[in-house]
């Protein structure tokens, strides 16, 4: 399913351990993996630079990428034929026309970043990649959890019932297949604000109803593909509930959709997304499903 990895760098810690996720994807799958820098000289230049850099200053902006680079192959030193590019533009922009470019079909990025005249702000420029990527994104942190690349033993598959949250069931099974990993479905319950009484309890006992069988859904597609499948039902706000179940149950990875229905039993999945992206110590594959 993924042929073509793109790994964009900045040279942080972050970007170097989803360097080591990407490469470990593109060994599983066979695929060929790409190392990309993007030079920004617009924010190097600062809002001020009317005259544009020099070019002894662009000279030393380019040597500092191929540095990057070169840091991020050191780190996936049993990787083959990896392609490198440094570009010059907005990171968002270059990412993502880089990735059409290529045929990129997964981009493996960091959420943190250094910060500086030639650098970029990896943070904001994952979430935009992921807010605008025709691919799975996976967007990973340098935690001591996320030290499993080329581990993915469990992978959780939040879902909400809606198709937005079904794009992201093939490519998160795809990635469990080749580990040959469990895969948890869950599905999270919020009722909001509502007051605990009798009709709280019997609208949370039919939501969970709901959730059971839109979970039960998923699992029979997991385990027609031979794995592993087992389901959850959870109550709270889902991003902190997504959260919660994968430090529990010892998650390597969550795969999830990037949109989806909102409603007292269903939860906005784009800002869900981005919620566990931010706070997720293990690496999210983030599936824009909005086209």
């Amino acid at each position: 399913m993924y042929d073509t990895v793109l790994v964009p760098t900045d040279g942080s810690d972050d970007a170097l351990r989803a360097a080591e996720h990407g490469a470990a994807l593109a060994r599983a799958f066979g695929a060929r993996l790409h190392l990309l820098a993007v030079v920004d000289l617009q924010a190097a230049g600062g809002p001020f630079d009317a005259g544009g850099l020099d070019e002894r200053f662009r000279e030393r902006l380019r040597a500092d990428a191929e540095e990057r680079i070169d840091a991020t192959e050191a780190a996936i030193p049993d990787i083959e034929g990896v392609r490198t590019a440094i570009q010059e533009g907005r990171p968002v922009r270059t990412i993502l026309e880089y990735a059409a470019e290529h045929d990129v079909e997964l981009v493996s990025m960091g959420t943190q970043g250094r910060t500086g005249v030639d650098r970029y702000v990896a943070g904001s420029v994952a979430e935009g990649v992921v807010r605008q990527a025709r691919v799975p994104v996976l967007t990973v942190r340098d935690t001591p959890q996320s030290d499993t690349a080329g581990d993915y033993g469990d992978v959780l598959l939040p879902t909400d019932g809606s198709e937005y949250a079904a794009r992201a069931v093939e490519p998160g099974l795809a990635i469990a297949e080749q580990f040959g990993a469990r895969v948890h479905v869950l599905h999270v319950v919020d009722p909001g604000d509502l007051p605990d009484d009798d009709a709280r309890v019997d609208l949370v006992e039919r939501l969970e109803s709901a959730g059971d069988a839109v979970t039960a859904t998923v699992a029979d597609q997991v385990r027609d593909r031979g794995l592993e499948a087992t389901t959850a039902v959870r109550e709270g706000s889902p991003p902190a509930a997504i959260l919660d179940y994968a430090d529990d149950e010892g998650v390597d990875q969550i795969a999830m959709g990037t949109a989806g229905k909102t409603g007292p039993s269903r939860f906005l999945l784009g800002s869900t997304t981005e919620r566990v992206i931010r706070h997720a110590e293990i690496p999210v594959l983030a599936v824009n499903a909005r086209d």
